[in-house]
């Protein structure tokens, strides 16, 4: 009989129990599957009496996760502890140098580290796979890697989220505040120990770079990303872009270009008709171009024991098979730095402001934008209250750089209440 393949896990939270269950449950299914058994050696966790609801028993115990990627009886060491330094770093670093195959599922160290681990791995004739860092249970980086492998990618895209799409979908439909929405996914569980790795665009952004450097073959770049997140967005935001027709989503969009690779997450206006535009609550979404096969879109649960288990599992399967492959799809030495570019690619824009109630107001701003070379496509005054006029504009096509010198030229007419709010209007 082929000889099994044997895990060593760290980490079991939420994924790690699901891992744990698929091994326990579907033995006989992996098995026939991948053609030979899959099994659990040893776990490493931080609170060894813990209750998880699963069976133990039958496995080895290590207190540290370097001690477990080390231990001759795991083939296939499993990082599920997360942060990208600490514990996860070294033990991943370890079970590498040992010539271990890793699988993870810690976007944030692939993110910082990834392209340092990945010329480890094949230094030391290992593999690590990383389905799970990316939209949960979506397979979006074996469709990019695999899949789709005989096109040129020309833009990645997608919502990469899910506690922020769940924060945006609910505020348009119960018609609640923000600030009432964000506590709210915090009782829920949804939100990060720190909430700015969700609602800052840093998790999702951390997503994309992995995203970027298997869709234009170069090292990942994380710094390059440029983030803004949705503390800024109001319900005025949400029921003026529904108005018109689209729902406000944190979208992150990476495009090679001539200028370089061009790497965004930010909230924008989509399409209300369009699939991002249509996707509710925690739900996530990945769309990928190609010259050859278009556009293809990937919908799925972004998060949770089962569908972050399964991919995490679907990597182990492969690795079971005998598929191997670079990390970022190509050797580790071939990949480059990407040059950096701005977003240069015209749009049209959202502005949201608070103007003074007094002649010339609107005048000085129109007079802003037109210097900056920005036409007004439509524009709204709403009700007037307490000596301030909130206005809506939607300018035509513009450069974010054209939009951005218009905006501190506002500054300094006198009759901003506050900073407006820009958000790009996305042709998806």
């Amino acid at each position: 009989m082929t000889s099994p393949l044997r895990l060593g896990i760290a980490g079991i939270g939420t994924v790690g129990v699901g891992v744990i269950r698929i091994v326990q449950r579907h033995a006989d299914m992996l098995t026939a599957r991948s053609g030979r058994p899959v099994t659990i050696s040893a776990v490493s966790a931080r609170a060894r009496n813990k209750d998880r609801g699963v069976r133990l028993g039958d496995y080895a115990w290590e207190d540290d996760p370097v001690t477990l990627a080390g231990r001759d009886d795991v083939d296939v060491f499993v990082e599920l502890v997360g942060g990208d330094t600490g514990p996860a770093k070294d033990a991943v670093e370890a079970a590498l140098k040992a010539g271990k195959d890793v699988v993870t599922a810690n976007k944030a160290l692939l993110a910082h580290h990834g392209q340092a681990l990945a010329e480890l791995a094949e230094a030391n004739g290992a593999v690590i796979r990383f389905e799970a860092a990316v939209a949960g249970g979506i397979p979006c980086i074996k469709a990019l890697g695999e899949g789709l492998s005989g096109n040129e990618i020309t833009r990645v895209m997608g919502v990469m989220n899910g506690t922020c799409n769940y924060i945006l979908t609910r505020m348009e439909s119960a018609g609640l505040a923000y600030d009432t929405v964000f506590q709210e996914a915090s009782d829920l569980g949804y939100l990060e120990a720190d909430p700015t790795l969700d609602v800052g665009g840093i998790d999702a952004g951390h997503k994309l770079a992995l995203l970027a450097s298997l869709a234009f073959g170069c090292q990942v770049d994380f710094d390059g990303v440029a983030l803004e997140g949705i503390e800024r967005i109001a319900i005025d935001d949400i029921n003026h872009a529904a108005d018109m027709g689209f729902r406000v989503k944190l979208l992150g969009v990476a495009q090679m270009t001539g200028r370089g690779l061009e790497a965004r997450m930010s909230p924008c206006l989509v399409p209300a008709s369009s699939p991002l535009g249509q996707l509710e609550g925690a739900t996530n979404m990945v769309v990928l171009e190609g010259d050859s096969v278009g556009q293809v879109v990937l919908r799925g649960a972004g998060a949770g024991e089962g569908p972050t288990a399964s991919a995490v599992m679907g990597d182990v399967m492969d690795i079971a098979r005998g598929i191997r492959l670079p990390t970022f799809g190509r050797p580790a030495a071939s990949l480059a730095k990407p040059k950096r570019a701005d977003a240069n690619v015209p749009a049209p824009f959202y502005l949201r402001m608070v103007l003074t109630d007094k002649p010339g107001a609107l005048a000085k701003i129109a007079s802003c934008l037109g210097e900056a070379g920005i036409s007004i496509d439509r524009m709204r005054q709403y009700d007037h209250a307490a000596g301030s006029a909130p206005v809506l504009i939607v300018t035509h096509k513009a450069m974010r750089q054209s939009l951005d010198s218009a905006i501190a030229a506002m500054s300094g007419t006198g009759v901003l209440e506050s900073d407006p709010v820009a958000l790009r209007i996305e042709d998806v």
